[in-house]
């Protein structure tokens, strides 16, 4: 199993989970996101529960210092890397701070570029080593700038594991649909107001568990749940008018 993984966004929700999962297997943890003392409290329940060692890297990901350090850290070594920070902007694009919709860009995009491209040097000078880059079933379908960001995700995963599994290095883009974490409280929205049915909801143990599954197989791309798998399929054959309908439903 794996020594050392490096999680982004890892204060709260899936991040944590991933964190914790990959504890619970025997991997030692660095903690990366803005929040020190959410950062902290993870990190106690995880030492606590798994006895593996945890450190804290308090980085916003957007201030060019502060992510340097955490490039610096993957490039001095690790097994895994999961970039999973993130958040979500309002779907009415017209209306939101273009200055939110660059920091979003960046996050999404430009820091995951940043630290998968930290990271693959020492994994591919060691012969092994996963990227899990956090996506959505939003980067199949045409829904505002977080389908977009997340489309690139993707494609990107999907490139890269093509060029670097044959190396011992898999890329896996995981694409959830919507899950039980704070992200849509971030958004403003008390749980039972986001507009999407009970049946459409996942549990972050769920995507993050089949998640790793699919990279430990060496799989570019996972979709946790089958109605997600079916929906996403539907969507290529549907007109776009049609998909992004369906698509702005719920946030």
């Amino acid at each position: 199993m794996t020594r050392t993984a490096l999680v982004t966004g890892a204060s709260s929700g899936l991040g944590a989970e991933f964190a914790r999962q990959l504890a619970a297997r025997g991997a030692d943890v660095v903690l990366v996101a803005r929040d020190r003392a959410a950062l902290a409290a993870v990190a106690e329940r995880i030492r606590a529960d798994f006895g593996t060692h945890v450190d804290v890297l308090v980085a916003d990901l957007l201030d060019d210092d502060e992510r340097g350090a955490v490039e610096a850290r993957l490039a001095a070594g690790v097994d895994v890397l999961v970039n999973n920070a993130g958040f979500g902007l309002d779907l009415a694009f017209e209306k939101t701070d273009v200055a939110d919709e660059v920091r979003h860009l960046r996050l999404h995009v430009e820091a995951a570029l940043r630290l998968t491209h930290a990271a693959l040097p020492t994994m591919l000078e060691r012969g092994g080593g996963r990227i899990v880059n956090v996506a959505s079933v939003a980067g199949f379908v045409p829904r505002g700038t977080y389908g977009a960001v997340k489309g690139w995700l993707i494609s990107f995963s999907r490139w890269a594991n093509v060029v670097y599994g044959p190396r011992g290095v898999s890329v896996t883009a995981v694409c959830p649909g919507f899950v039980h974490t704070h992200f849509h409280e971030r958004l403003g929205l008390p749980p039972g107001q986001e507009g999407v049915p009970p049946g459409m909801w996942l549990t972050a143990d769920t995507v993050v568990r089949e998640g790793l599954r699919a990279a430990a197989r060496g799989r570019s791309v996972s979709i946790p749940s089958l109605r997600y798998k079916l929906l996403v399929a539907v969507s290529r054959l549907l007109p776009d008018r049609t998909v992004v309908k369906a698509a702005a439903r719920g946030r």
